[in-house]
């Protein structure tokens, strides 16, 4: 081989070591940012795993409800609420100045963790919450009493469920298919000790929204650091509010609470600034 063949052969080896050491550098990389993509992934994986096993998921339930939004006196709420607590109503919105929410609610069906009918598998309740501050300043909800036609949910998990003695509910739903549907729902639920709580109401129907799925915690007035998130997906349909004005389909309403220990939060000068109709919600209960 000549001088200049040997000085060609001796760059094309140059080169070609070269072009080894830079493959070699991108394949080191490559498995050092895929070795990083791996861990990461793992250690997201491994956090949401240890998230999910901090909860614990009591029961799961398929409802409807009816909820009426209030203003009660400010200071008989106050009154009430554990010490460092505070009155979070909304400043704005469809749920303005509402310091306490009624739901008249049909379990429809209410399953265990392991699907199968939790109890009697099915109850019909009343129950007053009130949106809130805990003392870190979080907001929450702070279940406040309720009345149930199932013995077994008194007190229940929040330890302020009266057994209603008088429990009574009808809900019809009727279309002649040539005029909007029409529904109507009926509530009589008193306890023993005096608190009770009426609804008569008739709508029409309208075309609701459906909220996307997200978690809210209730906290036990009785037992402030009892709590449950309640994880939630539901279609409401607002009938009638007093700060948002929508077109009124409320065609009769009454409603009448008090007695007993709701007597001072209802004394009469109690208003009424919303009326929601949730056609439907699926809930799942998680404790922490």
């Amino acid at each position: 081989m000549t001088l200049t063949g040997r000085r060609v052969q001796q760059h094309v080896i140059k080169m070609t070591k070269s072009a080894m050491d830079r493959a070699f550098e991108r394949a080191v990389r490559g498995r050092f940012a895929a070795a990083v993509l791996c861990g990461a992934v793992t250690f997201a994986l491994l956090g949401a795993a240890g998230t999910a096993s901090a909860q614990t998921a009591t029961e799961s339930s398929a409802e409807t409800r009816f909820q009426l939004d209030f203003h009660v006196p400010d200071d008989a709420l106050a009154a009430m609420l554990p010490q460092g607590w505070t009155v979070n109503a909304a400043p704005q919105g469809p749920a303005k100045d509402a310091n306490m929410r009624i739901n008249f609610v049909d379990r429809v069906t209410v399953n265990g963790a392991d699907g199968k009918p939790a109890g009697s598998g099915s109850r019909r309740l009343v129950w007053l919450t009130s949106p809130v501050k805990d003392p870190s300043g979080a907001a929450v909800q702070l279940v406040i009493g309720g009345l149930t036609d199932d013995p077994a949910d008194v007190p229940g998990p929040f330890g302020v469920y009266l057994l209603a003695t008088t429990h009574k509910m009808q809900r019809t739903t009727t279309s002649d298919g040539n005029g909007p549907i029409i529904d109507s729902q009926d509530w009589d639920f008193a306890a023993a000790s005096g608190e009770r709580v009426t609804l008569h109401i008739k709508y029409e129907r309208g075309v609701a929204n459906r909220s996307p799925a997200g978690d809210v915690k209730f906290y036990s007035l009785k037992n402030p650091s009892y709590y449950q998130i309640s994880h939630q997906e539901q279609v409401l349909d607002i009938l009638r509010n007093a700060t948002t004005n929508p077109p009124d389909r409320v065609k009769e309403f009454s409603v009448v609470v008090g007695g007993g220990s709701y007597a001072k939060l209802f004394p009469g000068s109690q208003k009424v600034l919303s009326w929601d109709n949730i056609l439907w919600i699926n809930r799942s209960v998680l404790l922490p």
